[in-house]
């Protein structure tokens, strides 16, 4: 609820920057032509993947990681690796961060485990693994306006600092859970879908809908029409599931005030304080520093408007690839750096998981700054 009040609060301030002329209607108009795309993407995909779940695919996918771990822990834990970085990479860190993290909790408890290194993998990788893809994360979907519309490019340049991006985190928990993730557990066999039919479809649809996500395909036309899939065979077998409560409208409310805010900052004269504060170039020390600034402005403010501020200062691809890095891997360290990271705890609070954000923040204190120099560092290898 919270985030539903800060979203209506800076939808009214954008409309009213808008209606004071602080924001001009031209350039307001320009904002909304450029975010509707990306703000329909996210409402489709939060409703493919909450019905994908409400049908039990995520915990049936969770449950038969546990079997082909064989009962050994820190197997089960790269499984569920690898799960959260291609739910990130497909479906987005929101995805990963709100209905994985209950899956991954359950499985661990239910098998006699700690939830923590768990717990704290889905967020982690939620928000570095969302350099993999341009629909793993609203910034790199903005980034699209300068990186081109072509998945490919964006792989091409961003992988090397992606793969980063994921093995640090996970060397960091490897090395603090060691104890946790050592030992062997007791698998059981997977429970039967409540309803098949639904099962099956919505499993069907999500394997079509992954591969044209990066087809090159405007990934909201994939993404409606899969929502629109499983919102209708869902009518048919089970109504009860389709609610209002499926559309993210807090994320698009808070996202649409943000874009109207930052755009009405950079109205005023923001560009060259925050071009003097990232600087000029693309060598490894110039990216470095953007890539620094963009971890601070996560952390300081939130991810999304940190790259909606920075993004003038960028300008080549090989500095917005920087920026991405830093307000992607970068938000580890304090609660609101992303969106996700709020909502992930706030499902953890459900569960009764206790991760205190003190440590959360010591943890990311290590984590992010380690993570996103090295991610830089491969990028700069790589993109020079």
């Amino acid at each position: 609820m919270r985030i539903a009040v800060l979203g209506t609060s800076l939808l009214a301030a954008g409309a009213a920057l808008v209606a004071t002329g602080v924001l001009p209607l031209a350039a307001a108009a320009d904002v909304g032509d450029r975010v509707w795309p990306i703000l329909l993407f996210v409402v489709a995909i939060t409703v493919v993947a909450e019905l994908a779940a409400e049908a039990g695919l995520f915990a049936s996918l969770a449950a038969r990681l546990a079997l082909a771990s064989g009962g050994r822990t820190v197997v089960l834990w790269l499984l569920v690796v690898v799960m959260a970085v291609v739910s990130t990479a497909f479906l987005s860190l929101d995805t990963t961060a709100v209905l994985l993290t209950p899956v991954v909790v359950l499985l661990a408890r239910h098998a006699g485990l700690s939830p923590l290194p768990f717990a704290l993998t889905t967020v982690w990788l939620a928000n570095t693994g969302s350099l993999v893809l341009p629909v793993s994360n609203l910034t790199n979907l903005l980034a699209r306006r300068v990186l081109g519309p072509d998945p490919l490019r964006f792989v091409t340049l961003l992988a090397p600092a992606a793969v980063v991006a994921v093995l640090v985190p996970c060397v960091i928990i490897a090395i603090v859970f060691r104890a946790p993730l050592r030992g062997r557990f007791a698998p059981s066999q997977p429970a039967d879908p409540r309803d098949r039919v639904l099962f099956l479809v919505s499993g069907v649809v999500v394997i079509v809908l992954l591969p044209l996500l990066v087809s090159g395909i405007p990934p909201w036309m994939p993404a409606c029409g899969a929502a629109v899939v499983l919102v209708a065979v869902t009518a048919l077998r089970n109504r009860r599931a389709l609610r209002l409560a499926l559309v993210p409208w807090q994320l698009v409310l808070f996202a649409s005030g943000l874009f109207l805010v930052v755009e009405a900052v950079h109205a005023l004269g923001s560009g060259p304080v925050l071009a003097a504060i990232a600087g000029t170039g693309d060598g490894p020390l110039d990216l470095l520093r953007v890539a620094g600034t963009g971890l601070v402005g996560a952390n300081a403010v939130d991810n999304l408007p940190a790259y909606l501020a920075l993004e003038p200062a960028a300008g080549s691809p090989a500095r917005i690839a920087a920026l991405l890095v830093g307000v992607n891997a970068g938000p580890l360290i304090t609660p609101w750096a992303s969106l996700a990271t709020l909502l992930w705890h706030g499902r953890l609070r459900a569960l009764d998981v206790d991760l205190p954000w003190g440590r959360y923040l010591l943890l990311g204190l290590v984590a992010a700054p380690v993570t996103v120099a090295l991610a830089t560092l491969a990028l700069a290898l790589t993109a020079g």
